[in-house]
């Protein structure tokens, strides 16, 4: 039998809103919500996306932008629960994450995610504007200029001993979703999944993740 393997969204999903829109928002000019409408349409990739986003951001504005998600994030109900369930039953859960690493990572860290789990793109904020890196961008198989490549994270483990599990809620967790044994989806990655017609379950909080979970290996007893 195949052995569960998480693999869990940020932005949008472990916190109830979108990091990098609300950065936005608050700290770019108007012309970002061109580049969102882009992205979203897939007329140009996420990478040149969110590399586009960062660019219009000063680089002395990442103090102000981690003091703003400290105090404007929040955290999705249950997601602790699942952690702790997927601990318990040894389960390994990976953050697959379009967001950076500069907010990503100090908002885990009360969760005790250790950093190898975390998989993000990486902010260079020695220019004047911000730099978006790409430590995990797209394998052989990929060419959607996907940022941090979800599917090519999924490929590098073994689909022959692991169930991937993919939780997500936007399009950067589509072509993740096409991979998965099993999807929980919610806003426009559940939109897509219904459009595609790529079977998942639907969610708003981690709590009902785990009951799924729970309830499916009592099944199996």
């Amino acid at each position: 039998m195949k052995k569960p393997i998480i693999f869990c969204d940020f932005d949008g999903t472990i916190t109830e809103s979108d990091n990098i829109i609300a950065l936005m928002k608050q700290f770019a000019p108007p012309e970002w919500e061109e580049i969102k409408d882009q992205i979203l349409n897939q007329t140009i990739t996420i990478q040149e996306g969110v590399g586009k986003l960062f660019s219009y951001i000063p680089s002395s504005k990442k103090q102000d932008m981690l003091e703003f998600l400290r105090e404007n994030a929040h955290y999705r109900e249950g997601f602790a629960s699942l952690l702790t369930y997927a601990n318990e039953n040894d389960i390994p859960f990976y953050v697959v994450s379009g967001g950076v690493d500069f907010f990503v990572y100090p908002m885990l860290t009360e969760f005790d995610v250790p950093l190898e789990q975390i998989y993000c793109n990486k902010a260079d904020f020695s220019g004047e504007k911000i730099l978006i890196k790409w430590p995990h961008s797209c394998d052989t198989h990929c060419n959607n200029g996907c940022g941090c490549c979800k599917p090519s994270i999924i490929r590098s483990f073994d689909e022959t001993l692991h169930e991937c599990i993919v939780i997500g809620d936007s399009i950067t967790d589509l072509e993740a979703a096409k991979l998965a044994d099993l999807v929980f989806a919610r806003d426009y990655l559940k939109e897509k999944c219904e459009e595609l017609n790529i079977t998942y379950q639907p969610f708003e909080n981690f709590h009902q993740i785990t009951n799924y979970l729970e309830g499916r290996k009592s099944v199996c007893r």
